[in-house]
């Protein structure tokens, strides 16, 4: 069997010009946010321990706990909003289709039995409150005519409910059963996020006009504002109370934090501001916040998630990051500890280090997509959606000098000689290129359609799968192929090919789910009947040892067989990665990490039968 040692988060999704509103939960120290269907737990003092729930069946929006830690209602972009346990495998207790538009923003009532939630929808219907067990509405909503962007619960009797959207309208109800009450519009652009201070004496809006605004909670009326002097030069788009309701942390488009005291008068001067360590760059900008415990925590457009303590404001933030996107491959590079890169389709490449996690991500001079990507201690070559071939060399934690080489047609594949890996071979729909160093040695037309290719560690033998499911085998000497043998078994486009590190054998898989290993001198199948994905194969990788061949689907699962056993006995991880797996490698003998669609990186530790 495989058991899950270690989980790389992905990051959560953000949208230039929103904030997104993350939660947490006190006494387990956790926070919750949202990546495509993936509902994300991350402990805040456990940066490995990370659980996700991905029942939703289109992409998640916003999450939040019940007040007393048990429960958590999690809405999607449908309008739907699922109440599920934070024990026991996540147990679904209700859903309910509450809105006909996409949900911004929900929060519990304080005794945890009403829910509110806001968003988009069709006529008037943008805002909702209902009961958590019934689904039965609380109250009637008007006065919103655009998004309603934000909502928040009083959390002390007599109960109430803000909402704020963009119509620049801050509305309030008093209930239950809700009524509206009154409407404020002193804000002059989209009001972003209202929260509620948690001794339920007054509530705080911020604006992208740059502004917060203070109200009484009982009555509704304005009684104080945050101070101009040193305010936020950008749309504010975020605001957290500290437990003690004093203060506020409030972050902008301007890419800073800024924390707030607020005084007896209910106005607010700038206690401290906090930047984040960044490059200045657009991805910098800070669209989500949370005051929680000691963590003061900071999310930026680009998705890392900075941590401050609220004890010590100078000390430097703690980063936790990783990938938005679909993770579509990776490469362990050959150090103690182990480091594994990591490129998503954005071109995104993040490190990370075994038993740590995150640890930073690898700026390149120029941020191409990446579709295929491989790596050796002192390069990374790569390869887009356009016609070239980048090799990067690598310096510790950075990018240095690029080579591009354009090689006239899209690139497939591409696999480097990993004891002279200045040599590459990339695969293009007609043939194959040999590259030497950034110079293009010769270009094969080989006159069937090409979909994988591997090159061996020496640089002498070279194998190229098809669309028709044939291995053609290569000697290379100098910068001409010479076909050797065509080998006939898979009954599908071949997918991926990689030789054994001991260069005795050679494993292939197709889109008709079947992987084979061959034996390299006699050209003959080793282990067979490897059939038990239901979808295509994406990925395969090799243990050290030469023992053991995994394989990762499009069927969310990962296989590992072991060579001198039937493929029956094998291992399987069900759903790995929702969407499918896309990357694949050990580490070690016994620990193979994978990458997915989810934008998670996994690490699984194998327990021999």
């Amino acid at each position: 069997m495989a058991q899950l040692a270690e989980t790389y988060a992905c990051a959560p999704s953000t949208e230039r010009g929103r904030g997104i509103l993350i939660s947490g939960d006190q006494k387990s120290n956790s926070i919750l946010y949202c990546n495509g269907r993936s509902v994300v737990i991350r402990y805040l003092d456990r940066p490995l321990e990370v659980k996700v729930y991905g029942e939703h069946a289109y992409p998640a929006t916003v999450a939040r706990y019940s007040p007393n830690g048990e429960w958590i209602a999690s809405a999607d972009v449908s309008g739907t909003v699922r109440i599920w346990g934070t024990h026991n495998d996540f147990v679904l207790k209700k859903e309910f289709r509450v809105l006909s538009g996409r949900i911004d923003d929900l929060q519990w009532s304080p005794d945890g039995q009403r829910i509110v939630a806001s968003g988009d929808g069709k006529g008037k219907s943008l805002v909702r409150a209902f009961m958590w067990d019934s689904g039965t509405n609380v109250g009637e909503f008007d006065g919103h005519s655009r998004r309603v962007l934000s909502c928040a619960f009083k959390p002390t009797r007599p109960f109430r409910i803000v909402t704020c959207g963009e119509d620049f309208l801050v509305n309030f109800y008093e209930g239950p059963p809700f009524k509206f009450k009154l409407s404020h519009r002193d804000h002059l652009n989209f009001v972003n996020c209202v929260r509620f201070s948690p001794d339920g004496s007054k509530f705080i809006t911020v604006s992208s006009d740059k502004k917060g605004l203070i109200y009484d909670a009982k009555t509704g009326e304005k009684i104080g504002e945050l101070s101009s002097e040193d305010g936020h030069k950008g749309s504010i788009y975020a605001v957290s109370w500290s437990s003690d309701s004093k203060q506020v942390l409030t972050v902008s488009a301007d890419k800073s934090a800024k924390i707030w005291e607020i005084s007896d008068d209910c106005n607010g001067k700038v206690k401290k501001t906090l930047t984040c360590p960044g490059s200045g760059g657009v991805d910098d900008m800070l669209v989500g916040c949370l005051w929680q415990n000691d963590y003061l925590v900071a999310v930026s457009l680009g998705g890392t998630i900075f941590l401050y303590s609220a004890k010590d404001l100078d000390k430097e933030p703690l980063a936790l990051s990783g990938h938005m996107k679909n993770v579509n491959s990776l490469a362990v590079l050959k150090s103690d500890p182990k480091v594994i890169l990591t490129s998503s389709y954005d071109g995104l490449i993040v490190k990370w280090i075994q038993g740590i996690g995150y640890c930073g991500r690898l700026e390149r001079k120029v941020n191409s997509q990446i579709k295929c990507f491989t790596a050796v201690e002192q390069e990374i070559v790569s390869s887009g959606f356009d016609n070239k071939i980048w090799r990067v060399s690598l310096r510790g934690d950075q990018c240095g000098d690029a080579d591009c080489i354009d090689i006239g047609s899209q690139p497939k594949d591409l696999g480097l000689a990993i004891l002279s890996p200045d040599l590459a071979l990339v695969s293009i729909e007609t043939g194959v290129v040999l590259l030497r160093g950034a110079k293009v040695l010769s270009t094969t037309n080989l006159g069937f359609p090409v979909t994988a290719c591997t090159i061996a560690p020496d640089g002498t033998e070279a194998i190229v799968g098809g669309q028709d499911g044939k291995l053609h085998v290569y000697s290379i000497a100098g910068d001409t192929l010479k076909e050797e043998a065509v080998i006939e078994k898979h009954r599908g486009a071949i997918t991926v090919i990689r030789y054994s590190p001991d260069v005795s054998m050679f494993a292939s898989a197709d889109a008709n789910r079947e992987a084979v290993v061959w034996d390299r001198a006699s050209r003959e199948v080793k282990l067979n009947n490897m059939l038990y994905h239901t979808a295509r194969i994406n990925c395969l990788a090799w243990s050290p040892a030469n023992d053991m061949v995994a394989t990762g689907s499009l069927d969310t699962c990962i296989i590992i067989y072991e060579i001198n056993k039937s493929a029956s006995s094998r291992i399987t991880v069900k759903g790995a990665h929702l969407g499918g797996v896309y990357g694949l490698e050990f580490t070690d003998d016994y620990s193979v990490v994978s990458s997915g669609e989810d934008a998670f990186v996994r690490l699984w530790r194998i327990m021999p039968q």
